[in-house]
């Protein structure tokens, strides 16, 4: 057994002052403030605010310009466009940083404003083959002590219309990649039985979860969720799937909306929303209220889609509820609840969470509570994985 450590006067989300006992990176007991005394090694949280660590919970680690040079942002021709935005995408990469490098930028931001947990998507299919997953396989492994990896094979550039995509994907999982991902399968690979059937084959046979990107707007978008449904439904996989961005859920009229947040809810599939300012976004109240459960993503950290993102899951708690109207309390917690539980039962974590018998990993924060930290994101922050100070005042600790 290890020694015990007691993280004194921390203030919990119901405002009391606790101490918080960790051994062997568990938390052992919580009781109220000046409670264990006696114990040798005691780190003074001193009155702040303390939470559980931010669940990245969509985030791409091989795409990212972060710490590199300033690559400014190229407008599509005519409109959001998928395709144009991968071509972008493939020429600023072929004149980027090495991957690993920018990769290792991404996380340390990411670490140091509190994210312990991450689920990255990466390419994976006939453009780039398997290089990029082997990079970022590496790079997750210089990193397995202070943040949770889970790595998605994403088929940037479609299954079915690149060619050999199905057998890297499955590969993908072969070498260590968590979950199998897909793109839009109706107006990018224009076959949405085609594309469902590769990617929910391989969930299926290699008994992994399941993150689909979908861009799609409007009845196009629920079409294609309403069938992603219906797969999970009839594999027993509730629980075990996720859309994410879901763009056209924020397109249909209100009574649409509530007919298909009742399916999502009923066939446990989460929904991923960064609350991007130009597209419309899942309705988060409306989805939480019908039981789906939401969680949320950095998405992309200045790269080929957009140039902004700064790894702040706090920051990204309030975008949603900026972009929501959130306005009281009880709205503000809500967002907070989107970037950490959220989060963690979306990528079914073990552990996480204030309580006995949870990992040690959370954040320490200014704030009097939880909707104050959502609205003033404060910082400097303490950040602790199994009860050790992993990034402190902006800067991660090796």
């Amino acid at each position: 057994m290890g020694r015990e450590t007691v993280f004194a006067n921390a203030k919990l989300a119901d405002g009391t002052l606790n101490d918080i006992v960790v051994q062997d990176g568990r938390i052992t007991a919580i009781g109220p403030a000046g409670s264990d005394a006696s114990a040798a090694n005691v780190v003074d949280i001193d009155g702040a605010l303390l939470v559980p660590s931010f669940v990245e919970g969509h985030i791409h680690l091989d795409t990212s310009f972060y710490g590199d040079k300033w690559i400014p942002h190229k407008p599509c021709t005519n409109g959001f466009d998928v395709h144009e935005r991968v071509a972008f995408q493939a020429e600023n990469m072929a004149v980027a940083a090495p991957m690993d490098e920018r990769a290792r930028n991404q996380l340390d931001l990411c670490i140091s404003n509190g994210a312990l947990q991450m689920r990255s998507h990466v390419m994976v299919d006939g453009s780039v083959g398997l290089k990029s997953l082997e990079t970022i396989l590496k790079v997750r492994e210089d990193y397995t002590d202070i943040i949770d990896i889970q790595l998605v094979a994403f088929p940037q550039s479609g299954i079915l219309k690149s060619p050999g995509t199905p057998e890297l994907m499955d590969e993908a999982i072969a070498m260590g990649a968590n979950l199998v991902g897909g793109l839009d399968p109706l107006s990018f690979d224009r076959d949405i039985k085609g594309h469902l059937d590769v990617v929910f084959d391989i969930a299926e046979r290699r008994g992994v979860d399941v993150d689909i990107h979908l861009h799609d707007a409007g009845t196009l978008g629920a079409m294609t969720i309403e069938e992603i449904c219906a797969r999970t439904t009839a594999l027993g996989m509730q629980g075990h799937v996720a859309v994410s961005h879901a763009y056209g859920l924020g397109d249909l009229a209100p009574e649409a909306a509530k007919k298909i947040a009742m399916l999502i809810a009923k066939s446990g599939v989460s929904i991923m929303t960064n609350a991007p300012g130009n597209h419309n976004f899942p309705p988060v109240t409306l989805l939480r209220a019908a039981g789906v459960n939401v969680f949320s993503g950095s998405d992309n950290i200045r790269d080929s889609w957009w140039p902004f993102g700064d790894g702040d899951m706090l920051r990204r708690a309030e975008i949603i509820a900026y972009r929501s109207g959130f306005f009281s309390d009880a709205e503000l917690s809500a967002a907070f609840d989107v970037v950490t539980s959220g989060g963690a039962k979306a990528m079914r974590l073990e552990g996480y969470g204030i309580e006995v018998g949870a990992k040690a990993d959370f954040v320490t924060l200014t704030a009097e509570h939880v909707p104050e930290a959502v609205v003033a994101v404060p910082k400097p922050r303490r950040v602790f994985k199994q009860g050790r100070l992993v990034a402190e005042n902006g800067s991660v600790i090796r």
